[in-house]
């Protein structure tokens, strides 16, 4: 059985990557105006971050009306108010109404962003991934999977953060102010005036300190990818770390790492914590000046002496909401950091373009290297040049060679992973970079050198990506696989988990896993990329008996290095100085004496 795209499966994916695309576009068409992009990624949720709003305002009037009360009363007192009992209960009432709208009107303004919040969050997740899986097989391997994970988490993350602390801090900021410099500009514009002298030290200390926060922003985010990066090959290394007591010179090595991103953490944190401690004394001391003018202009009976306190309380208003927005200023920073930083993925060009071509609906198996030349992006010389060849449909053709003489790439070629530097690669006439490669990859299956395990029971491994194998169906390609012994001794048999990548597997058994899945997938053309090379005589004997069974009736492509095992091969190619140095049967090139023959003779 293959594996076959249900139709709910497609129009999902359709819908997918329309949404991805639509996601990059915007980063795109805006790329270096961060705070721009992040806006319009909630476009489609306006009306929503509406409503939050206004639900705000009205959940958090509270603040506003406490100065307003306290003043009305001190004043009430201090002037002997004929009517001081009904001014008293009046305030109180009407201040315990306000707080009491606090509860409904707060959940309803946090559901509401939140939902938003979350709901881009988990469109941005969603379109890493999407791209993640269109990125090319080259584009993969030049990245670290670490660098990877670190935008598709922490980025991601970053970007919600930047997001909860507008809606939040940054909208209780500038209501906060706006609200202040309303009442008392209604009612002295002297003070008025006077609060104004706070906003030019505002602006003065945030440009002076925006430029050094970003670039320690930018630095650290790097730094902590390239940590991430590395702590994931560290921990991939600890069995051979291990085996060769290497474990000082790993965490020597790590120590290193750890101390420079604590440098860089470190001149971050200095600065942030500079710029905070700046600005608080400056405000500080225009707090003190505000209370000494408006106790002056009391004592000129200008304004009550309850009025002290509504002056001073909203101008501590005012210095706090502006040092709260100048303490936000590192949290912005790293959040529209983070939106570059997803840019990078979402802008990405080096993606497999597979709209509007044909699809291949049968394979025959015919593949034809024409004229083709490949040369790496980091190279200088071509690895293979004007290489010419014929498989045809069902043909067993096993690749020898020296170590870099382009076996893989062949291989690589021939999935369509790597596009030629020149010439093509046809499958049944068909030109691999004409036609949808998803819809040819369908009738291919590739084991590794490395079996690709995940964390699931083994019926989930062998039946990956193939939906409706029946339990004799599952126990037949179990039995072509060699794996039958295996099976019945575990305690769940098929349904058994197995661990992070195999782990609890010998080598034999992952392979046997590995062969068992391409039985499943029933390929036209099946790939073998030095299936046995890592593998104990038995187990090597194990599994040649199931390829035996696997490439029957097949286009198979085998990467061999050891030769003993090929020798079944209808065709045997030896690679080299970048092209076919001979090309045979066994029996024809044992019988030359040429570059086949020297490798043998090695190997024996």
């Amino acid at each position: 059985m293959r594996n076959k795209t249900q139709p709910g499966e497609t129009a999902a994916y359709a819908d997918s990557l329309k949404a991805e695309e639509q996601l990059a576009e915007v980063f795109r068409r805006h790329r270096g105006h961060n705070l721009k992009t992040l806006l319009l990624l909630y476009k489609g949720h306006y009306p929503a971050l509406a409503g939050s709003m206004f639900f705000f305002v009205v959940k958090h009037s509270p603040t506003w009306v406490i100065p307003v009360v306290t003043a009305n009363l001190i004043n009430a007192v201090t002037e002997n108010s004929p009517n001081i009992l009904h001014t008293i209960a009046l305030n109180a009432a009407l201040l315990i109404l306000f707080l009491l709208q606090n509860i409904p009107t707060n959940y309803i303004h946090t559901w509401l962003y939140a939902k938003s919040v979350r709901e881009v969050e988990r469109k941005l997740r969603k379109a890493l991934v999407v791209k993640l899986q269109q990125l090319s097989i080259p584009f993969h391997r030049a990245t670290q999977s670490g660098r990877l994970q670190s935008k598709l988490m922490r980025d991601v993350e970053q970007i919600q953060t930047l997001s909860s602390q507008i809606f939040l801090s940054v909208l209780t900021t500038v209501l906060n102010i706006a609200v202040s410099f309303g009442v008392v500009i209604f009612k002295s514009r002297v003070i008025f005036l006077f609060y104004l002298l706070t906003m030019p030290v505002a602006i003065l200390l945030i440009v002076l300190f925006q430029g050094k926060i970003k670039y320690h922003n930018r630095d650290f985010r790097r730094a902590m990818e390239d940590t991430s990066a590395k702590v994931m090959e560290m921990v991939e290394m600890v069995p051979v770390a291990r085996a060769h007591a290497l474990e000082q010179r790993e965490i020597c090595k790590m120590d290193s790492q750890l101390d420079q991103i604590a440098k860089k953490g470190l001149r971050l944190d200095m600065i942030q914590t500079y710029f905070s401690s700046i600005s608080w004394v400056a405000f500080q001391v225009f707090q003190v000046l505000c209370l000494a003018f408006t106790a002056w202009l009391a004592t000129r009976k200008v304004i009550g002496v309850g009025d002290i306190t509504l002056y001073q309380s909203y101008f501590t208003t005012i210095v706090a909401q502006i040092s709260n927005l100048i303490a936000l200023l590192p949290i912005l920073s790293k959040g529209l950091e983070s939106v570059d930083s997803i840019g990078d993925i979402l802008c990405a060009s080096d993606v497999e373009d597979t709209e509007g071509k044909p699809c291949l609906d049968d394979v025959k198996g015919e593949i034809v290297f024409r004229h083709v030349s490949y040369t790496y992006p980091d190279g200088d010389e071509p690895v293979l040049n004007d290489l010419n060849l014929t498989i045809r449909p069902g043909e067993t053709v096993a690749f020898v060679g020296a170590s870099g003489s382009g076996k893989s790439t062949i291989v690589s070629l021939a999935i369509g992973f790597l596009k030629p530097s020149r010439g093509a690669v046809f499958v049944d006439g068909h030109d691999l970079g004409s036609i949808n490669l998803q819809s040819y990859r369908r009738h291919i299956a590739l084991v590794p050198q490395q079996p690709v395990l995940f964390t699931g029971t083994v019926r989930e491994n062998i039946t990956y990506g193939v939906d409706g194998i029946t339990d004799e169906q599952l126990r037949r390609i179990i039995r072509a696989a060699n794996l039958e012994e295996m099976v019945d001794k575990m305690p769940r048999g098929v349904d058994t988990m197995l661990a992070e990548h195999g782990g609890n597997l010998s080598g034999g058994q992952r392979q046997r896993i590995s062969l068992a899945r391409a039985f499943a997938r029933n390929p036209e053309v099946l790939i073998l990329d030095e299936a046995t090379s890592a593998l104990d005589s038995v187990s090597e004997q194990k599994i040649q008996e199931a390829i035996a069974r696997l490439v029957h009736g097949r286009t198979t492509l085998i990467v061999a290095h050891r030769l003993s095992t090929i020798k079944n091969a209808d065709h045997i190619a030896v690679i080299g100085k970048g092209g076919l140095l001979e090309y045979g049967s066994y029996e024809e090139l044992m019988a030359r004496h040429g570059e086949f023959y020297k490798m043998k003779m090695l190997q024996s």
